[in-house]
């Protein structure tokens, strides 16, 4: 998170703010400036989420201060300007001119502060009662008038700036889950804790850049306000202020041009820190049950040490950037006073306008020494600019293999399917009730990363009750196959067409849990209750926005009562465990209280709920014993859905009436390395258990 370091006097409480236009003379509060700053540091020890972290490296530092400038600047436009042109622009565009408005109040309440300060000082040193009364009687007026302007102000840019992180969020979640691209980057490590940049970076940015925004418009405001003001008091305090803010500036950033690159990292080491915490949560039965605890610790330690030791640096930098600007702020108390006082001793000005001046002297300073007092701040606000950039970068491009050859993926209506001739070579008027549900034409697949090659020159066609089986040796490609199917993997040639319900192709939904369902090893369990573990994915009991539920080509399929739910549950043997956990809307942490066999029940009981037209299952059933395999298998059967499985187990065969043998691909040979066999006595049973 980022925490703007105040101006040398004011402070975020609003009647604070109207008590600084009293212009007493209050020290500046080096013990509270300090506190500040360790909080800021100690909320960068908080500000990570758990994702999964890379190897991603510190960016060298580049020579050319202009062009990181503008590079820093197009970032920045390009993560803040898409709200502003969005459908909400016009809210948008009305707050922000209110949040402006309410500044330009203040400021106005400001000025006006000043030349009240200036009187009740006269009053106090002509010592006159009732001029002194009148004044004092101003003050509670201004107060009364002015606290609700500063109130509302703040208000409307916290508001505001709520508002622009929700649509940004929103913004975000939509590309980033958009076409498998959370899984493509996640599988390539391409780029280190997304989660923490949609969470705590988009945050931080909002409310960080309408601050700023309206820190420099306050300044401007300010600057053109007391400017006129102090000039017309005494012009050479005037250029000696803008001659010290000016070389405090060059200065500051002189001493702190290490911190950008030092917020960055921190941020990314302490979020690799929380990463290995959090898989030491999800995988602590398996941990336990290797023994694995100092190994454990070591990590821990090390990516702790690692965090330690950039936070030092951090520190350091910053302790030598305070001694610059404490310094900075203290030497320049006494100099307006100062140079000002022979004027009053003259006789030239009354006692007020010392006040007043040193008030706007202070002002002005303040407005002018903005990279002083906030530099910090910026440079922790452009390493959260870097790292949305760079994540907006990756979501605005096309993520794909760094192959020349990609695998085509189409789509079709099933209609199509009935003229197209089968590629196997197998007559179509031997099955004219079936109908084709999937095609791989000459197929080649290889791994994302080095461009392994797994399967060669694969063709095959499914059709409606064709079970296939795929077995082979681990590492040879079986799950690589399923990926690619999926979408997930594209690396390679060929084409896979899946032939799919026309209302499907209407909605531009490639493909719906109606039409082709993935069974993994491991099911995912989402965080909700049992009836939503149920229903997912192709059902969903509540939306983000409170609107009606999605359409992705479901509307045809009925949603399950809990009557059907209770039944599915009884039907793969877990009905049991709606009384053990206290009814479908209970929630608990599933993945923890189910064991995995129980787990993968439950992704057969989405399968028959689903009732997909092809179902892809990738050793879903390792965990169970063969009785319930058979009887998961039996079921899916007699509810007509055609699987095409991956297992070890020979007594898969008995389900599935065709088998795709794999063998490990050989390097140098451009052989294929598959055959497809047919089982006629699979076949047989499988018509017979229709």
């Amino acid at each position: 998170m980022i925490l703007i370091t105040a101006p040398p006097f004011p402070t975020p409480c609003s009647h604070l703010l109207l008590l600084r236009h009293l212009h007493l003379p209050p020290p500046p509060p080096l013990r509270h400036e300090s506190t500040i700053h360790r909080s800021k540091i100690s909320r960068f020890r908080r500000s990570v989420s758990a994702v999964s972290s890379s190897s991603l490296l510190p960016q060298p530092p580049r020579p050319d201060k202009a062009s990181e400038l503008r590079a820093l600047w197009k970032r920045f436009w390009k993560v803040a300007a898409p709200y502003w042109f969005s459908e909400d622009k016009d809210q948008a565009r009305l707050r922000l001119a209110a949040v402006f408005a309410l500044t330009l109040a203040t400021t106005g309440i400001s000025v006006g502060f000043n030349f009240l300060g200036r009187d009740f000082y006269n009053a106090l040193s002509n010592k006159d009662q009732e001029q002194f009364t009148k004044q004092l009687l101003y003050y509670l007026c201004g107060f009364a008038g002015g606290i609700p302007f500063f109130v509302l102000r703040d208000y409307a840019k916290e508001t505001l700036s709520l508002r622009w992180r929700s649509w940004m969020t929103k913004h975000y979640l939509q590309r980033y889950l958009k076409d498998q691209t959370f899984y493509k980057i996640q599988s390539q490590s391409m780029i280190d804790n997304p989660d923490q940049r949609i969470v705590d970076d988009l945050s931080s940015f909002t409310s960080t850049a309408l601050s700023f925004s309206l820190t420099l418009f306050s300044a401007t405001i300010d600057l053109i306000s007391f400017s006129n003001i102090l000039f017309t008091i005494y012009p050479p305090l005037f250029l000696l202020l803008l001659v010290y803010s000016l070389g405090g500036t060059a200065i500051s950033v002189f001493l702190g041009k290490g911190l950008v690159n030092l917020n960055f990292m921190q941020e990314k080491k302490e979020a690799d820190f929380r990463y290995n915490l959090v898989r030491v949560r999800e995988n602590a039965e398996s941990i336990a049950f290797y023994g694995g605890e100092q190994n454990e610790m070591q990590l821990l330690l090390g990516r702790f040490r690692s965090a330690f030791d950039n936070l030092t640096e951090l520190l350091i930098a910053s302790r030598n950037l305070e001694f610059f600007t404490d310094g900075y702020r203290y030497l320049i108390q006494i100099l307006p006073a100062a140079l000002v006082a022979p004027m009053f001793f003259s006789g030239k000005i009354e006692f007020g306008v010392i006040n007043q001046s040193v008030s706007a002297f202070n002002h002005i300073l303040g407005d002018f020494s903005l990279v002083v007092y906030q530099f910090q701040a910026i440079s922790a606000f452009s390493a959260v600019i870097d790292r949305l950039g760079e994540f907006d970068d990756l979501l605005d491009n096309n993520i794909t293999s760094h192959t020349m050859d990609e695998i085509e993926l189409t789509y079709q209506s099933a209609e199509r399917s009935s003229l197209l001739v089968d590629s196997n070579g197998s007559s179509l008027q031997s099955r004219p009730q079936n109908q084709k549900l999937l095609e791989i034409e000459e197929l080649t697949l290889q791994t994302p990363t080095n461009g392994t090659t797994l399967v060669h020159n694969l063709t095959a066609d499914i059709y409606d009750k064709d079970h296939l089986l795929i077995m082979g040796p681990s590492g040879s490609g079986k799950t690589s196959l399923l990926r690619a199917m999926a979408g997930l993997w594209r690396s390679g040639k060929g084409r896979i067409t899946f032939y799919l319900n026309p209302q499907t192709l209407e909605n531009s939904v490639k493909t719906s849990p109606g039409d082709v369902l993935f069974l993994p090893q491991r099911p995912y369990m989402v965080l909700g209750t049992l009836r939503q573990q149920l229903l997912y994915p192709a059902w969903t009991t509540t939306t983000m926005d409170g609107g009606s539920e999605r359409d992705d080509g479901m509307d045809e399929l009925k949603k399950p009562t809990t009557d059907d739910l209770i039944r599915t549950l009884k039907n793969v043997r877990l009905g049991h465990i709606v009384d053990r956990f206290g009814g479908l809307d209970s929630f608990h942490e599933w993945s923890s209280v189910l064991s995995l066999g129980e787990q993968q029940r439950l992704a057969f009981a989405r399968l028959l709920l689903c009732q997909p037209k092809l179902a892809l299952l990738d050793e879903s059933t390792s965990a169970l014993d063969e009785a319930n395999e058979a009887h998961l298998y039996q079921q899916i059967q007699s509810a007509g859905i055609t699987y095409i499985s991956i297992g070890h187990r020979q007594t898969l065969t008995k389900f599935h009436n065709k088998i795709l043998r794999i063998s490990t691909a050989d390097p140098k040979s451009i052989e294929r390395n598959w055959r497809i066999t047919e089982d006629v006595n699979a076949r047989e049973d499988s018509l017979l258990n229709q």
